[in-house]
């Protein structure tokens, strides 16, 4: 028998899963605590740059943007098709949709003067106008590139005499001549008028932004004086040339963040101290209640031994007297030949229940279900405890109610549950003096027509008029060796399996196990009740259905079996 090994193996378990858990918790603890203490400024600084960079980044893309929707607008207007309308249709809506944009000119990329096809300017100065003319053609146009795919939108930013340029340019066919548009952006424009509007709700309290040019002039904003960092981000594709420098002078706000981010470390330090903690607490109740289960195996095998070796001395007693020839006549012969069998079949179902807990606790219980009367199983388990009835002086009561149905049932194992219920009712309460047994349709008065019969539940009710069992115990008395507090007061021997195999039992028939106690005002008597889904009636079989169960006409209506 391998139910205390089994049992042992079973509750080293947690050890094997903690122990590993509290290492890791352990370190995880120090480790957080070592970074929290060695890098949290390292992580304010970062988390001010991080901040910084990400500012900065947004004013860039913010003026790229707003320069290559203008050139979209611009890409709008030109029809190369009809160069003679572009004034007309982009000089109205101009100073509002591209309001950094100076002038618009197509060139001729076909021949090798790019002779200027087209060209539309919001300036009042014609000679400033044919001076970028001559500078497009003489000293831009040779900057720019025209490979890979030569339609999509590029800039060219330039410095000529210490005047900084910025252009935009594409190219378009048509009628298998190609075009180069060009649109002019003002660059003193876009410094003087875009970029304060654009940057206007900068924070100058919190924080300091110009804008340089490849030499580290500042072309727009204050000298950075202030500021833990100062971080630099070209733009990235139109002032390509220029760099936009971001400070930020005050870090209450990051480090808010940081204490933020503080406590959360020390919060996860806490929360790695509570399951180091909490790890060690269980190790120790693993401990406390493996020393229990311990004793409870001491107990249970000491109690198992007692529950074999009475029915044991009682078998060889009677047949040492049989087969001595000391019995006086044929009837005491009988009846001796019956408490033989009687204990026997005792001795059977004590040593199947170590079995089948055995079995339980390995995951290995298999039961055989077919469908079958309960009646008659509660029949066969009243009828083994007889003789032992008669022999502590007490009545076994069985009443089954009429017209019953049948339902799932494995007959050896609900038998032992039977059992089980008996010897808990015969071995605890002997001072009651009768245990009664009711076989009943639960839930509907006990009694149903014969050839009407519903599918509900039938009930294996267990009563007895012993001392009680006291609310608190009852939600415990149905674990592995768990014996009641008046069980052990009175001494009464036991092996603490009996109902944890009747749970499991009633539960693998589908149905389930509980207890009613007291049944009197004066704190006395015990039910357990076993509720089993019952089937449908068997309508082929009306007959069968109808027949009383054999041997239980009389007990249907009350009488005892003693």
């Amino acid at each position: 028998m391998d139910l205390l090994p089994s049992v042992g193996k079973r509750h080293r378990v947690p050890y094997f899963a903690l122990v590993p858990a509290i290492v890791v918790a352990v370190l995880v603890l120090g480790g957080i605590a070592l970074r929290t203490t060695l890098q949290i400024e390292k992580a304010r600084q970062q988390t001010v740059f991080d901040a910084t960079l990400t500012l900065a980044n947004e004013r860039v893309d913010r003026l790229d943007k707003l320069i290559i929707a203008q050139d979209n607008v611009v890409a709008a207007h030109v029809d190369v098709a009809n160069l003679s309308v572009i004034a007309r249709r982009w000089l109205p809506t101009a100073a509002r949709e591209t309001p950094t944009v100076r002038a618009i000119l197509v060139l001729d990329m076909d021949h090798e003067a790019h002779d200027v096809l087209a060209f539309a300017s919001r300036g009042a100065s014609g000679r400033e106008d044919d001076a970028f003319r001559k500078l497009l053609l003489a000293r831009l146009l040779p900057q720019m590139n025209f490979s890979g795919d030569a339609t999509e939108l590029r800039h060219l930013h330039h410095v000529i005499d210490q005047q900084s340029l910025l252009v935009s340019y594409w190219e378009r066919e048509h009628l298998g001549r190609r075009f180069l548009v060009v649109a002019w952006h003002e660059v003193p424009r876009l410094v003087h008028e875009v970029m304060p509007r654009l940057f206007r709700d900068l924070d100058r309290e919190k924080s300091r932004m110009n804008v340089i040019d490849e030499e580290g002039r500042i072309v727009y904003g204050p000298p950075i004086i202030g500021g833990e960092f100062t971080v630099g981000r070209p733009f990235p594709t139109t002032l390509y040339n220029w760099r936009l420098q971001m400070a930020l002078t005050t870090a209450e706000e990051l480090g808010e963040k940081v204490e933020r981010q503080r406590l959360i470390e020390i919060l996860m330090v806490g929360f790695s101290a509570l399951v180091a903690l909490a790890g060690l607490a269980i190790v120790v109740l693993a401990s406390v209640n493996e020393r229990r289960l311990a004793a409870l195996k001491s107990d249970f095998v000491a109690n198992v031994s007692h529950e074999l070796k009475t029915p044991l001395s009682l078998v060889r007693m009677f047949g040492e007297l049989l087969l001595g020839d000391r019995v006086p006549n044929d009837a005491k012969r009988r009846q001796y030949l019956q408490i033989i069998v009687s204990e026997s079949e005792r001795l059977t179902a004590l040593i199947e229940n170590v079995l089948d807990f055995a079995r339980v606790e390995r995951g290995k219980a298999a039961y055989e279900f077919a469908r079958g009367s309960v009646a008659e199983v509660a029949a066969h388990a009243v009828d083994m405890y007889r003789y032992r009835a008669e022999r502590e002086e007490m009545t076994v009561e069985l009443t089954v109610a009429e017209g019953l149905p049948e339902a799932l049932i494995d007959a050896r194992a609900l038998e032992l549950a039977i059992v089980n219920l008996l010897d808990n009712a015969l071995k605890y309460a002997k001072d009651g003096g009768r245990v009664e047994v009711a076989v009943e349709a639960e839930g509907s008065g006990g009694r149903f027509s014969e050839l009407a019969r519903p599918a509900g539940r039938v009930a294996i009710r267990v009563s007895d008029r012993g001392p009680g069992i006291d609310p608190d115990e009852q939600k415990h008395i149905f674990e592995r060796f768990a014996r009641g507090r008046r069980a052990s007061e009175r001494q009464v021997r036991g092996s603490g399996i009996g109902l944890a195999l009747v749970k499991h039992i009633a539960e693998s028939h589908g149905g389930s196990v509980r207890v009613e106690s007291p049944l009197t005002e004066d704190g006395r008597g015990s039910a357990f009740i076993v509720s089993l889904p019952a089937l449908e009636p068997d309508r082929e079989a009306p007959e069968r259905a109808a027949r009383p169960t054999p041997g239980t006409a009389d007990a249907a209506s009350g009488a005892g079996v003693t």
